[in-house]
């Protein structure tokens, strides 16, 4: 992808800053929850949790994920990648990144059992359903 697709791409999450996020349980089940979220120069999404949630829990199991951000008409961005928790100065950057993202959160920081997770994407789909009707697919490195 190069980096005025990218470029694009941050823009887009950032305007929207909120989607669906689904993962699996231990028995494959699906959840799917609405998240804030923000974006880092490098496509990754950090979003904040409580460890007692479902998605949490699912996400210590199988660290996959699939996140859908929509909001511009009739368009789309789907993501899937890997979740992990961010520590030292990665965990500090993305809650810096969050909460300027996300300021009406900012009474969350205090909660107990809150975290903050990292999604890594390794594919993202764009789609257009307006006219003309466009999809875009992009493998990311590992």
């Amino acid at each position: 992808m190069d980096e005025k697709k990218k470029a694009a791409f941050i823009a887009y999450i950032g305007e929207v800053n909120c989607g669906v996020i689904s993962t699996a349980d231990k028995q494959h089940g699906p959840e799917a929850a609405f998240i804030n979220l923000a974006v880092a120069s490098n496509l990754e999404i950090v979003f904040e949790t409580l460890i007692s949630s479902r998605k949490y829990r699912n996400l210590q199991t199988d660290p996959r994920a699939a996140l859908v951000i929509g909001g511009h008409g009739k368009t789309t961005l789907q993501i899937e990648g890997f979740v992990d928790e961010p520590v030292e100065t990665d965990l500090d950057e993305a809650i810096s990144l969050y909460y300027d993202a996300c300021p009406q959160n900012n009474g969350h920081r205090n909660w107990p059992g809150l975290t903050y997770l990292r999604l890594r994407p390794r594919w993202i789909r764009y789609s257009d359903y307006g006219h003309p009707w466009k999809v875009e697919e992009y493998f990311l490195k590992a």
